[in-house]
């Protein structure tokens, strides 16, 4: 049951890297473009708009394949000092809290992408829509869940290799 679970969520995990890596690229050739054209006299309008909103994506869509390849930045100084049983419950409540606020986050998420949606909001230059993006925070929230739930069920080991 667990290698169908993991089988599906790392397909799940790596589309949403891979959406990271568009938004970088988006950010990258935008900005690229509106130097070269500003030179020219010919500035790509709603430039920070685009910029922006692909930095958005690129930075909570990298999420669940960080936590899946266990890529966060870990203090192991302290936790290094008590016992291992010690070590595992105290990693075991925080697997826990971490759930807990992933879920808080999603359903913000799609309570605050429902009101940005009534209210017709928009960044400002080329009025992109911006409540999609709070739908995307709330998917990616959920997927993190599941990783997370993967590691709770296998303490030490990582759902993916990088």
């Amino acid at each position: 049951m667990w290698e169908l679970y993991k089988k599906i969520v790392s397909w799940v995990v790596r589309a949403f890297a891979v959406l990271a890596g568009i938004g970088v690229l988006v950010m990258m050739l935008v900005t690229c473009c509106d130097i070269i054209g500003r030179h020219f006299g010919h500035a790509i309008t709603g430039a920070v708009d685009i910029v922006q909103v692909s930095a958005c994506i690129a930075a909570i869509c990298a999420l669940p394949y960080t936590t899946a390849v266990k890529g966060h930045v870990a203090v192991e100084f302290l936790s290094q000092m008590f016992p291992h049983a010690v070590r595992a419950l105290v990693d075991g409540i925080w697997r826990v809290a971490v759930i807990v606020m992933y879920g808080f986050m999603a359903w913000g998420g799609i309570v605050h992408g429902n009101t940005l949606f009534r209210r017709h909001s928009s960044t400002l230059t080329i009025h992109i829509p911006t409540f999609w993006i709070l739908y995307v925070i709330s998917a990616v929230s959920l997927v993190t869940i599941l990783v997370k739930l993967y590691n709770l069920a296998h303490p030490g080991k990582e759902m993916m290799r990088p």
